[in-house]
């Protein structure tokens, strides 16, 4: 039998697992991903990329590429509701692109998963550090002290995995999750669902009647954009206890309800493929066990409703990236890997709650409850996320609070109020740099980042932290007006790998400059804001502060400062 030692095994190949695989690559961690099916997803599955998932992707350099295999944000991310698609009483309510967009230098998008997964797997394949195989199934896995074995079985042979952590992103059904012991806690699953995934051409429907989705009542159902142009997907249910069952949707049967809900009765339509599934929210009690964690549909699942189910997931990814390769280097003790589960869980729970409220509108609205113009305004209200897609924050032993409260909005659900408070998203702000505008997300890479006003002496700190600590930090000075400072600029190697245009310690030999940043990040001029590898504030000084405090927040967020290290 074959044998691999590797630093992470990745049990499961969806946007998860892949997205998992190649955070792990840019902190130098080996890894192996095994996907029990031959290949990427064939049905569209997920569509909806939120803003701070295509954030990931543009700092991963696929920003491009995914909005490209995409739909048009402007056409498509809209939400209809009617009797069918063609029916007087369809209605059509828009994104708020100019409300919501300045939030990033990037906005939620829409690209179905199979074409999502063909992208992240060509990244994940070409990164050095990992081993990408498809149609290889984990038939045993042992945990230990020290890590797991696991017995990996491919049409090549069997292996022998030694590994220091498994991540399981094996979907709702997680063996890993059962094989663990770990429950899921939720109610009982609230739909057996069908999907109908149809190509039709329905391009003699006028622009306004063009939407990501459009919920239809009769008969009651939901249709999907997926590519923009010909491919379809229709939602739609069934009831055990009447006696219903996926048998029932045969191919006459898809195809009467794909005229049905357009309102066309002799529409050309080719039926692709037809995929039952259950409509549930669970979380699991534990995103932890010893060496073995949980991430996506295995630690929690959302309902479809919002389109919050992957990118929850993708975000469980990138938390618990950092930590694996800080405590397998050595510079983080093993207590940051407890944080996992305190950060991601309660966000988790938080979304998939979400979601479920989001379910509830759609519920009501099959059943008449809501009218038409009623059921229009919620659910376009509730398309509009941004308060929960990059408001979320963490309290956790990984985050060193600054005494300042929790901003506090009438929708935290939709409005997001940008903050620089400790456990936070570190907030977007444009700069300028010498070739033109720099979002300061752009400055995070997979480091620790410390961005202060410009000649407040920094620098020399974070090297002094740097030697003490043995934790690489790349520094940011930002001065406030043009030419202001001439050591304002970017001081690390991290932000001249990770940023165009940017070397030599400043973009293009420009200092970085902005009148809004210090503000918008609540410091003064001495005050200095680190950033975690994940891009959210670790710790946060609005003025001046001892020469050490910048090396104490380190080993606090770090667990060096706890038992065990």
């Amino acid at each position: 039998m074959k044998r691999i030692d590797v630093d992470v095994l990745v049990v499961g190949g969806g946007p998860v697992g892949l997205c998992m695989t190649i955070e792990l690559a840019r902190h130098g961690m080996s890894t192996l991903l095994v996907e029990r099916h031959s290949g990427t997803s064939v049905f569209p599955k997920a569509r909806l990329i939120s803003t701070r998932t295509m954030e990931l992707l543009r700092a991963w350099g696929l920003q491009d590429e995914v909005e490209k295999a995409g739909m048009p944000r402007e056409d498509y991310l809209a939400v209809g509701v009617g009797t069918t698609l063609t029916a007087g009483d369809f209605v059509r309510s828009a994104a708020a692109l100019a409300r919501d967009a300045p939030h990033s230098p990037t906005y939620t998008c829409l690209c179905s998963q199979d074409l999502l997964e063909v992208i992240l797997r060509r990244r994940a394949e070409a990164e050095p550090y990992a081993d990408v195989r498809f149609g290889a199934t984990m038939t045993a896995l042992l945990p230990g002290p020290d890590g797991a074995r696991a017995e990996i079985s491919w049409r090549g042979g069997d292996a022998l995995v030694t590994c220091r952590y498994v991540v399981a992103a094996d979907g709702s059904r997680s063996g890993v999750r059962e094989g663990l012991g770990i429950a899921a806690e939720g109610p009982p699953p609230i739909g057996h669902m069908i999907s109908i995934m149809f190509e039709a051409d329905l391009g003699f429907l006028p622009p306004e009647r063009l939407a990501a989705l459009s919920f239809l009542r009769d008969p009651p159902c939901a249709i999907e954009a997926v590519d923009h142009r010909r491919r379809w997907m229709l939602q739609t249910g069934y009831d055990p206890e009447t006696g219903g069952s996926p048998a029932d949707f045969t191919e006459e049967a898809c195809l009467a309800a794909v005229r049905a809900a357009v309102g066309v009765p002799g529409l050309p339509v080719a039926i692709l493929g037809v995929m039952p599934w259950l409509q549930q929210a669970k979380v699991a009690t534990a995103f932890q066990s010893g060496r073995v964690f949980l991430a996506g549909d295995a630690a929690h699942v959302a309902t479809p409703q919002g389109g919050f189910g992957m990118n929850c997931g993708i975000q469980d990814a990138h938390n618990l990236a950092w930590k694996l390769a800080a405590v397998s280097r050595g510079t983080a003790g093993p207590g940051l890997l407890d944080t996992y589960t305190a950060e991601r869980r309660p966000i988790a729970a938080r979304t998939v709650e979400e979601s479920l409220r989001n379910a509830l509108i759609t519920f009501r609205m099959m059943e008449g409850a809501l009218s038409m113009d009623e059921a229009i305004d919620q659910q376009a209200g509730r398309r509009s996320c941004e308060g929960l897609v990059l408001g979320f924050h963490y309290e956790s032993a990984a985050v060193v609070p600054d005494g300042t409260p929790v901003p506090v909005t009438g929708d935290p659900y939709r409005a997001y109020l940008p903050t620089a408070r400790p456990g936070h998203r570190a907030p977007h702000v444009w700069l300028t740099g010498a070739d033109g505008p720099v979002s300061t997300l752009d400055l995070l890479g997979p480091r620790f980042t410390l961005m202060s006003p410009a000649g407040a002496g920094w620098p020399e700190r974070a090297a002094a932290a740097t030697r003490r600590t043995g934790v690489e930090i790349a520094t940011v000075e930002i001065g406030a007006e043009t030419g202001a400072g001439i050591g304002a600029g970017i001081a690390a190697e991290t932000a001249a790998e990770t940023t165009p245009g940017i070397a030599g310690g400043r973009a293009g030999g420009v200092p970085l400059t902005s009148p809004d940043w210090a503000g918008a990040y609540g410091v003064a001029e001495a005050g200095a804001v680190l950033v975690r590898p994940d891009g959210h504030v670790g710790w946060r000084t609005a003025g001046p502060a001892p020469d050490d405090a910048l090396t104490g927040a380190l080993e606090s967020i770090l667990a060096r400062n706890r038992a065990g290290h």
